[in-house]
């Protein structure tokens, strides 16, 4: 059975990631995205107790 012998098959998946790791992710990670989280503020809003009316 051909399909079992691990020569050719072993080096294309490592072929593969080699080629994932080294194209791929760094293009992906190069995106920069625009909606960059703003800075909260350390400061806690003053909040007052609310009374029921009934």
């Amino acid at each position: 059975m051909p399909q079992l012998t691990p020569a050719p098959w072993f080096a294309i998946l490592v072929f593969s990631w080699l080629v994932f790791l080294t194209i791929v992710v760094p293009k992906t990670l190069n995106h920069k995205f625009p909606n960059d989280p703003t800075p909260q503020s350390t400061q806690v809003p003053k909040t007052t107790p609310w009374t029921w009316p009934w």
